[in-house]
């Protein structure tokens, strides 16, 4: 089929053919940021946390008594707690965590190669293990070794210590390991966080998240510090299918063992994963909305412009049908119309949707928007238009050539 005919008739009609080339071009540059936001929050919503998830359970939980502050009352209480947790029904492990990932607060360290160093490496989150963290909560060790019993300190005895507080090993996560230490072995090598003392690496696993903040990149330590404050995170290791039976009775033994007890968190991990990422799942499906109703009103745009040039050119598709042309030639020739003008919108919205993206660059510090999003897009906007112009153009196909006797 020739094209001149369809541009001389599109040229008989700028206006109408501008606005839905226009329109195709915004949709476009609107979808293609818009999947590639959407993109990016389920990559957030989906990223590992490094612990077994499905056999976790986490009580947030201090006594009325430990308002006094008494370090030695509060490590007695803690660990009267941790006995009690370790005797319920079901429970695998049970440890103490300062901080959990996905649970807000967060405690990060600044991390420097040389303790001359003027500006630090990394930012990495700290963890503080009181003594069984890595297996309570399921993290993977890919090299090296956990604590041993002799390495443990207490923050209590270290703060109030006139020397400077020294960490002589850590934990550290795999991608903290390779920005520090790329392509060599890190065991043994040491940092600088806490003071001017080094701390070495003992032991590498393979990820552990941070608690918040997560764009600030995915470094992770763990010191083999006790920490018994009030509000520390109790952590539950049990069978996947027994968590709400375990959440209940792990709570019932501590008001049990305790009757001052104050529950503030009783969760599952995948409550609390849920939780933290509630916004980015809420934009993800904002987003949505926005591109369905871009695509339907896109679509209604097409059959409305497709019908009026339906209308408009009842005769001259008479004259055709008269002369010979087939009903597949009249629909090919509409769809092959529409598929000028979605080209057309389509490269413009290209460029509109790399612009847009230089200003989000620019405005939210967001990445740059992969290539990949263009020809999705694209294919969508060329399918959307298909489909909107097949009924128009098949009202078209049927157009009698009879028609081309009367007058219009």
């Amino acid at each position: 089929m020739e094209f001149r005919p369809i541009l001389s008739t599109l040229m008989r009609h700028r206006i109408a053919a501008t606005l839905i080339v226009l329109e195709i071009a915004l949709s476009c540059a609107i979808i293609c940021n818009a999947l590639f936001l959407i993109g990016e929050r389920l990559d957030r919503m989906n990223m590992s946390s490094g612990l077994a998830e499905r056999e976790l359970v986490r009580i947030q939980a201090a006594s009325m008594r430990q308002l006094s502050g008494d370090d030695a009352l509060n490590a007695s209480i803690t660990r009267e707690y941790l006995d009690a947790l370790r005797k319920v029904p079901g429970v695998k492990q049970a440890g103490l965590a300062n901080q959990i990932p996905f649970g807000g607060s967060s405690n990060n360290s600044g991390v420097r190669l040389s303790n001359d160093q003027q500006h630090n490496t990394l930012n990495a989150t700290v963890y503080l293990d009181e003594g069984n963290l890595l297996e309570t909560l399921g993290l993977r060790l890919l090299s090296g070794r956990d604590f041993t019993a002799d390495e443990y300190q207490d923050m209590a005895v270290l703060e109030k210590s006139s020397e400077q507080a020294r960490i002589p090993g850590a934990i550290i996560n795999r991608s903290m390991a390779e920005k520090l230490f790329p392509g060599q072995n890190p065991l043994g090598k040491v940092f600088y966080s806490w003071g001017e003392s080094p701390t070495a690496v003992i032991g590498v696993i393979e990820d552990l998240a941070r608690p918040n903040s997560i764009d600030q990149g995915p470094y992770a330590m763990v010191f083999a510090l006790r920490e018994y404050g009030a509000g520390r995170h109790f952590i539950l290791r049990t069978d996947p299918g027994r968590r709400a039976e375990v959440l209940k009775a792990a709570v019932a033994a501590l008001k049990k063992t305790d009757p001052n007890t104050l529950v503030v968190n009783e969760d599952t991990f995948d409550e609390i994963r849920a939780g933290f990422f509630e916004q980015d799942r809420s934009m993800a499906g904002m987003l949505m909305v926005v591109i369905a109703a871009l695509m339907l009103v896109t679509a209604l745009g097409i059959v409305g412009l497709a019908s009026f040039w339906v209308q408009q050119r009842t005769k001259q598709i008479g004259v055709r049908r008269a002369l010979g042309a087939t009903r597949g030639q009249i629909l090919r020739y509409f769809q092959i119309e529409n598929f000028l003008l979605a080209s057309a919108g389509i490269v413009l919205g290209m460029l509109m949707a790399y612009a847009i993206n230089q200003l989000l660059m620019a405005k939210y510090e967001l990445p740059r928007l992969p290539l990949l999003y263009l020809p999705i897009g694209a294919v969508a906007l060329w399918l959307l238009g298909q489909v909107a112009v097949y009924w128009p153009a098949r009202r078209a196909a049927s157009v009698p050539p009879a028609i081309a006797t009367r007058s219009v």
